[in-house]
C-alpha cells in the first residue's frame, strides 16, 4: 500500500507544487490526470524517490520514506517499486531478455529467466526474447518494460503516460494488462498521465 501526506516540491521559487494526498492500496489502481505542466511526472518521480519532497511525506506497505540515504532509497526503488517510463528506457547492447533481467540484477536478486520467459508469454513477445529493444515496434517495447517492472513482484507500479501515443485498442490493452499484472501480485498501481480516455477504466482518479 501506498500513502502520501503534504508532499511539496520547488523547483525554483517561481515552480512550485503542491500535491493532493494520496492512497492505493494493494491490488488497487489509481488514476492521476494533469495537463502538461500540472506536476504529474514530478509526483511520480517524488513516489519513486527519484526526486526528495520539500514537506510532506511517504509511505510504502507502513513504512515511512523518510529521510532515506541515497542508498536506501535506491534499494528501496529497486526492491519494492516497478517503474513503467513513457520512453522505454533500455540498454541497445542487450537483448530483450537481458534488459529485462537488469531489474533482477539491479536489485542483488538472482537473475529469475524462467520468470522472464513466463512474463513474455503472457504479454506477447516471447519469440523476441532475443531481439534487440530496437528491432520492436513501440507497442512491444512498452510490453517489455511492463515485463521488467514485475520481475521483483514490487510492492507499488507506477506508469508514466503509458498510453499517450497509443491508439484507442492498444490503449485499452496495455491499461488492462497493466491492472491485470498488478492484481496477479497484490501490487498498487498508479498511472500519471494527460490522457483523459483511461478514466472508463480506473474506479478512482486524481486530476493535479
Amino acid at each position: 500500500m501506498i500513502a502520501s501526506h503534504g508532499l511539496t516540491f520547488s523547483y525554483s521559487p517561481q515552480k512550485k507544487f503542491a500535491f493532493p494526498d494520496l492512497h492505493c492500496a494493494e491490488r488497487e489502481a489509481l488514476l492521476i490526470l494533469g495537463q502538461s505542466g500540472s506536476g504529474k511526472t514530478t509526483l511520480l518521480h517524488l513516489l519513486a524517490l527519484l526526486l526528495t519532497p520539500a514537506s510532506g511525506e511517504i509511505t510504502l506497505n507502513g513504512r515511512s520514506l523518510r529521510n532515506l540515504s541515497a542508498h536506501q532509497a535506491g534499494q528501496v526503488r529497486a526492491q519494492q517499486i516497478g517503474i513503467i517510463y513513457q520512453r522505454a528506457h533500455f540498454v541497445s547492447s542487450l537483448s530483450v531478455l537481458d534488459n529485462i533481467l537488469l531489474a533482477n540484477y539491479l536489485a542483488d536478486k538472482k537473475q529469475e529467466k524462467n520468470k522472464a520467459a513466463q512474463l513474455a508469454e503472457q504479454l506477447g513477445f516471447a519469440e523476441h526474447l532475443f531481439k534487440k529493444p530496437n528491432q520492436l515496434s513501440q507497442g512491444e517495447q512498452q510490453r517489455v518494460s511492463i515485463a521488467r517492472s514485475l520481475m521483483n513482484d514490487p510492492a507499488l507500479i507506477l506508469a508514466d503516460e503509458p498510453t499517450a501515443s497509443l491508439d484507442d485498442e492498444n490503449c485499452h490493452k496495455v491499461v488492462n494488462l497493466l491492472k491485470e499484472q498488478s492484481h496477479s501480485i497484490g501490487a498498487s498501481l498508479i498511472v500519471v498521465t494527460h490522457d483523459q480516455r483511461l478514466k472508463e477504466a480506473f474506479g478512482e482518479w486524481v486530476t493535479l
